[in-house]
């Protein structure tokens, strides 16, 4: 993390009902998704970044500016935030191309062109277009432009996608995807949805009752708190690769991960392709030598972190260092003794199945 450009969340902020106190070191760059239940506190912390709960106390620094001293806030008007809410929110009297020339002219500063930003999210075909013409994702891909056209050096976004269909939001998270290579500011993403967390985060804060229960490395909060995220039957490891190399003679592809590497059946991606991978604890088996004759093409080897209960008294997760990276996979009980397993056993993964995110 360059800790020169990350931003300083500590924030507390009472009501009769409900406390926020968060201490947070987000990334100066990428997707730091605020991950939690209704009512943990997602959207009342990004409304305090924004300055729009006066009341809140600590201190905020985004991009080496203090927004919150103290008591001493930083007006709203002079925060540079964009802000994408659930609900699609555009002019309706002005074209999109009136609406993104509204957000330009926000920022008296901005450096970033509106043709990188139209380019950025496709939308050069709707610029003409009134916004009750636009599909919902159309709405929201307006929406997100006209908050970058701003300069800001924050975004928020308040579950964009809970709004959608799901058709909807399948063509609206490839254009989210982009932020993380195009948009070199932190971006602040709202959601209970476990399959948009893990699909979009680089960095991840799980929320409850108002208090961050972790912040970290999207693989190192899912590998530590998976069962506060997804469901049992989805537990798992993610991981971001790059695709090393084609082999044409089988159709596969072979994705390198921090220290391991794995082959998936080829999709057509090119070889650099940034991609993110995701393998479910229940499709990974455990051997203690290497099998020399299998049908798995995925043998890795590893080595037992910690085993932890399941929610089911049959069943047991267990931790593993793989390469560089925590892994998890889903063993029974009656396995689990038969194998022995003990924290700093050596052994080996067998992944049965690898799904490619992006």
């Amino acid at each position: 993390m360059n800790t020169s450009r990350e931003m300083t969340v500590q924030l507390r902020l009472e009501r009769r009902d409900f406390c926020l106190d968060v201490d947070l070191r987000l990334p100066g760059q990428g997707i730091s998704v605020l991950f939690g239940p209704s009512g943990s506190g997602k959207s009342t912390l990004l409304r305090c970044v924004a300055g729009l709960e006066r009341a809140a106390r600590g201190t905020l620094r985004v991009a080496g500016d203090v927004w919150l001293d103290g008591s001493r806030s930083l007006p709203t008007h002079r925060r540079a935030v964009g802000y994408v809410f659930q609900e699609a929110s555009l002019f309706a009297h002005l074209d999109v191309a009136g609406n993104l020339d509204y957000g330009r002219r926000r920022s008296a500063g901005a450096s970033r062109s509106l043709d990188s930003i139209v380019e950025l999210l496709d939308i050069g075909a709707l610029l003409r277009r009134w916004p009750g013409t636009l599909s919902g994702g159309e709405r929201q891909r307006v929406c997100i432009a006209q908050a970058l056209a701003g300069n800001p050096q924050v975004l928020l976004m308040d579950e964009p996608l809970a709004a959608l269909d799901q058709a909807r939001k399948r063509e609206l998270l490839p254009y989210l995807d982009r932020l993380h290579e195009h948009a070199a500011i932190p971006v602040l993403y709202v959601t209970h949805d476990p399959a948009e967390a893990i699909h979009l985060g680089d960095h991840l804060v799980l929320l409850q009752h108002g208090k961050a229960l972790a912040s970290g490395p999207l693989a190192t909060v899912l590998a530590a708190h998976g069962a506060a995220i997804t469901p049992d039957d989805a537990l798992g490891t993610v991981l971001d690769g790059v695709v090393g190399a084609r082999d044409d003679a089988w159709h596969l592809l072979r994705v390198d991960l921090p220290g391991a590497v794995l082959w998936v059946p080829d999709n057509g991606l090119v070889t650099g392709h940034q991609v993110r991978v995701r393998v479910l604890a229940r499709d990974v088996s455990l051997v203690r030598q290497r099998p020399e004759q299998s049908s798995i093409l995925n043998l890795l080897p590893g080595q037992v972190l910690a085993i932890e209960d399941d929610a089911h008294p049959g069943l047991l997760n267990v931790q593993l260092h793989v390469g560089d990276a925590t892994w998890l996979a889903r063993v029974t009980r009656r396995s689990a003794a038969l194998l022995e397993l003990t924290p700093g056993l050596d052994l080996w993964l067998q992944v049965k199945s690898v799904a490619l995110l992006e």
